[in-house]
């Protein structure tokens, strides 16, 4: 199956690399933008902010997620919000993961 505008198969979307082990694809509208993140065992999206909302939901393996001062392990089916201009970072745990995040509006460094 391919992607077309009302459907995505997201092997056929290019990805890129955010961090070492860290990737993601992007499907994106005007308004809001989906970014399917994998990365491997150990790696790490570092501490940043951006002035976009984000919400997501880690779909498999673990990580420990920090947003603002909270800290908190996260495992498949656990779902996070980040304000606009919070500092975040995720290390990712012995299993890697995967996850889907969710910025509204689109964050115009991944188009």
């Amino acid at each position: 199956m391919s992607s077309t505008p009302n459907f995505v198969d997201w092997s056929t979307i290019p990805s890129r690399q955010l961090a070492p082990g860290v990737t993601l694809r992007i499907v994106s509208t005007q308004k809001v933008m989906l970014s399917f993140v994998e990365i491997q065992p150990g790696a790490i999206v570092p501490l940043h902010h951006h002035p976009h909302e984000q919400l997501g939901i880690w779909l498999e393996g673990d990580a420990q997620f920090r947003i603002g001062a909270e800290e908190r392990h996260v495992v498949a089916g656990d779902s996070y919000v980040i304000p606009s201009n919070v500092p975040h970072q995720v290390v990712a745990g012995t299993r890697g993961g995967k996850a889907l995040d969710i910025f509204s509006p689109p964050r115009e460094d991944y188009l």
